[in-house]
């Protein structure tokens, strides 16, 4: 079954980022749907954009690989769930 864009999707996209991050001092409310992953108030660097990758990969058996893929698809939780979803349904 083609994994949707839902609230969950990005409710769930929201806590794997925290817990993968260790982002503790943020709640999944702190993050906006629409706000900057990289280089916003998250403050991600490299490690932890190869973090929510590989989680990705394991829990919705999306691969995102290469710098500018990684750096397109983690553009804010809408572009994260939208990629998920796109490619769950290739």
């Amino acid at each position: 079954m083609p994994q949707t864009v839902t609230t969950e999707l990005k409710t769930a996209l929201k806590q794997l980022i925290i817990e993968e991050c260790d982002k503790d001092e943020f709640t999944v409310e702190d993050i906006d749907d629409d706000a900057p992953l990289l280089r916003g108030k998250l403050e991600l660097d490299s490690l932890d954009v190869l973090q929510i990758c590989m989680a990705v990969k394991n829990q919705y058996g999306v691969r995102i690989e290469g710098n500018t893929a990684a750096q397109r698809a983690l553009k804010s939780i809408n572009t994260l769930a939208n990629t998920i979803a796109q490619q769950s349904t290739q």
